[in-house]
């Protein structure tokens, strides 16, 4: 009798693992995605277990996010340092492992920022008159001042 109930729980917790893979596997989510995709539907005990079963195959892993992340965002938009970090802070990845990569790659981000100023400038600015109104629109976007300025002497 207890061998069944311990093997009906091991398939339901399969079940649940197979569908958390797949849910994982069909487009790269943070640890947070996952969580609040299956909160309501499976025990959290249960949840904890397959999320660190998960993390320990490198399924799920924050800081692999952030970087791929990143790369998407900078290979397709014009994005400023603190456009990166709402967008990812939205995700809700951890904290400490998205400031610790803007840390370490402060240069690398700094030089994207002064692009893609430079890429929004170009695009916008026709006249003097232009050229203030689209700076405050890089402020706005949370360009860094050194950023807007070292972009406007290379137009």
């Amino acid at each position: 009798m207890e061998f069944t109930k311990n093997l009906a729980e091991a398939e339901e917790f399969d079940k649940w693992k197979t569908k958390v893979l797949k849910f994982v596997l069909y487009k790269k989510r943070t640890e947070n995605e996952v969580r609040e995709k299956f909160a309501q539907e499976i025990e959290e005990n249960k949840l904890e277990d397959i999320i660190e079963i998960l993390k320990e195959n490198h399924y799920i892993d924050d800081k692999e996010y952030i970087e791929r992340s990143i790369k998407e965002f900078k290979a397709l938009k014009n994005l400023s340092i603190k456009e990166i970090h709402y967008k990812l802070q939205q995700k809700k990845v951890d904290r400490n492992a998205l400031e610790e990569y803007i840390y370490k790659n402060r240069e690398d981000l700094l030089a994207f920022e002064i692009q893609s100023a430079k890429n929004i400038l170009q695009k916008r600015v026709k006249s003097l008159e232009d050229r203030e109104t689209v700076k405050r629109y890089l402020y706005q976007k949370g360009y860094m001042s050194e950023s807007i300025d070292i972009a406007l002497e290379d137009l």
